[in-house]
């Protein structure tokens, strides 16, 4: 259905100059999915600091356009990110993104090495065509490497601009 959005608990942010570091497309959008005290909001502005831009934190609509995932932040929360110690913090942050990557964050015991490919369905009523659907990856979000393992991601799936 179009014009459907659908408030989900998640972040995101549109990888921008973090994009060149691995060679990832830096419009891609990638959704931060996972319970609270995951590390969702930790993980995008370790994002941010390396130079992606916020969408959303803490909540995100997702909705679908020409075919594709996006999501954007509800109004009330645009530009404002939780930070963990200090508050919230307003920071620069885009309208919305087409969802490149979507990153489930979990405790490291349940990562797979070599995990199987998998893709990331959203929640009904919205759809999006098969071959437009993003990968799905699981990530810790508090390991030192998960930035760069997002980037590395991106870069992998080979998603560029369409």
């Amino acid at each position: 259905m179009s014009g459907d959005r659908i408030n989900i608990h998640a972040g995101c942010v549109v990888l921008a100059a973090a994009a060149r570091a691995l060679g990832a497309p830096a419009d891609a959008g990638v959704l931060l999915l996972g319970e609270s005290g995951e590390g969702k909001s930790d993980l995008a502005l370790r994002l941010i600091a390396m130079g992606a831009e916020l969408v959303a934190d803490d909540r995100c609509e997702l909705f679908v356009t020409s075919e594709q995932l996006r999501a954007a932040a509800p109004r009330a929360l645009a530009g404002m990110i939780e930070v963990r110690g200090v508050g919230i913090v307003r920071v620069a942050f885009r309208a919305d993104a087409r969802i490149a990557l979507a990153v489930r964050l979990s405790a490291p015991a349940t990562i797979c090495r070599l995990p199987e490919p998998a893709i990331y369905r959203p929640p009904p009523p919205l759809t999006v065509p098969e071959q437009n659907l993003p990968p799905e990856i699981l990530l810790c979000a508090f390991e030192a490497s998960a930035p760069a393992k997002i980037l590395a991601a991106v870069a992998e799936t080979g998603l560029r601009p369409r």
